[in-house]
């Protein structure tokens, strides 16, 4: 399928409808290399990694106690490195290389001849494969938010390393590799469905498994440093911008569309979430603020190259009142302990965004209009059934794997190891030392 706006190509979180895995696609392309849009996407693979280092991390870090603020940066970290070893060696070529509806080849294992080739937008093959592999760090990364506090080290490396082979690439080779979803007609322009909906389900279920924290939800100490957790989460705004902007693949109209939907989505989504809390405590808080905000950024993300500045407003007082009593719900109802709100943020945000394209893309709200051949009822029924698949796919295998790590190393630390903090226990190591 081909989008055509300005008489450019539109890409899909940097993989355009005429599919990476279509040699005539390549042929097509230009010889030259369009020094502008590679430069756009290599500054945007750089603001999506700051968005996991240091901004998740800062995120994550400041929500939880003091006496394991280095557990959560150690998991960010080492979710880095790892990731970006395996999605060197055979991540990327399994998502992007050539292949059948379910998974790509290994024909571009190791990075193999990525030099000289160029992807849809001029730019070179190695420059996609390091903006596609910072959203493959930043998708385990989110899970963390889960189950802080509490779990073992090797099982964070374990875990992640295989939901990155089992759940990621294969999601990631459904919908942005011409997999069997791009083909039904599931559209994601930044990652609603591929990161969101994956990393946010993987949460709730991995939460559910691995059990409450030592006293919730009745003696729970509120947040070691809300400061940290906004410093985190204006880095995640900006970084949000090549998140979603870099998903051009090229520094056009179309980037600028998408970074002002970002913007207003995000502000909409933090006012809503304030105005609600306001209601129902009381006072409006800084967490409250930075949550809604990150809210909004992962309702628009598989929006956002797709919908208008009307659009991005109205997806985000969506995801602000939506994602506000979805974590009311998850923990005051249901009593999951998934402790930073990823489900209720990021996996109900990127579903809801991922169904709500359908709406606000219709050029009369102020959208770039559907895909060819698609109407409103089978693009929604397409966001549906996209949405449906990958939940239910990342709900079994996440569950098949959390067995497996417990089986080989064990899941929580200890009742006194819990206690100490995990920094003290996992890593011989305190953020703070008190003289």
């Amino acid at each position: 399928m081909n989008w055509m706006r300005g008489g450019r190509t539109l890409a899909i979180s940097g993989l355009a409808f005429v599919g990476l895995g279509n040699p005539a696609a390549f042929a097509a392309e230009a010889a030259k290399f369009d020094t502008g849009n590679t430069a756009w996407v290599l500054t945007a693979s750089a603001l999506v990694l700051f968005m996991t280092l240091p901004g998740l991390a800062l995120f994550y870090g400041g929500l939880v106690r003091a006496r394991n603020l280095l557990s959560v940066l150690m998991h960010c970290f080492v979710i880095c490195c790892v990731v970006s070893l395996l999605w060197a060696v055979f991540g990327y070529s399994a998502a992007f290389g050539g292949g059948g509806a379910f998974i790509g080849s290994l024909d571009k294992a190791f990075l193999a001849g990525l030099g000289a080739k160029r992807v849809p937008g001029d730019i070179p093959e190695i420059v996609f494969f390091m903006f596609q592999l910072t959203f493959a760090i930043i998708t385990p990364a989110l899970i963390v938010g889960a189950f802080p506090e509490r779990v073992k080290f090797p099982f964070v490396v374990l875990f992640s390393a295989l939901w990155l082979t089992l759940v990621y690439i294969p999601v990631t080779h459904w919908v942005w590799g011409d997999g069997w979803l791009a083909q039904l007609g599931t559209i994601d322009f930044a990652g609603g469905i591929v990161v969101h909906t994956t990393a946010g389900v993987s949460a709730l279920i991995a939460a559910m498994v691995i059990g409450r924290r030592r006293g919730f939800p009745h003696s729970m100490v509120p947040p070691h440093s809300p400061g940290l957790t906004m410093a985190g989460a204006g880095m995640l705004w900006v970084g949000w911008f090549g998140f979603n902007g870099g998903s051009a693949l090229a520094a056009d109209a179309s980037a600028g569309g998408a970074i002002v939907a970002t913007h207003l989505a995000a502000s909409a989504a933090a006012l809503t979430w304030i105005a609600a809390e306001w209601i129902k405590v009381g006072k409006p808080t800084s967490i409250g603020i930075v949550t809604g905000c990150v809210a909004g950024l992962a309702t628009i993300t598989p929006a956002s190259g797709f919908v208008g500045p009307i659009g991005g407003i109205a997806i985000g007082i969506a995801a602000g009142l939506v994602c506000f009593f979805a974590t009311n719900y998850v923990k005051q109802r249901l009593h999951i302990d998934d402790s930073l709100d990823v489900f209720a943020v990021h996996g109900v945000g990127g579903m809801l965004g991922s169904i709500l394209v359908s709406i606000f893309a219709l050029p009369v709200l102020g959208g770039i209009g559907l895909a060819p051949g698609m109407t409103f009822t089978t693009q929604l029924a397409a966001q549906l059934a996209g949405v449906a698949v990958v939940a239910i796919w990342s709900t079994v295998v996440t569950y098949g794997l959390l067995r497996l790590c417990d089986a080989l190393v064990g899941l929580r630390v200890s009742a006194e190891e819990e206690s100490d903090g995990l920094d003290l226990s996992s890593h011989g190591e305190r953020a703070y030392e008190h003289n």
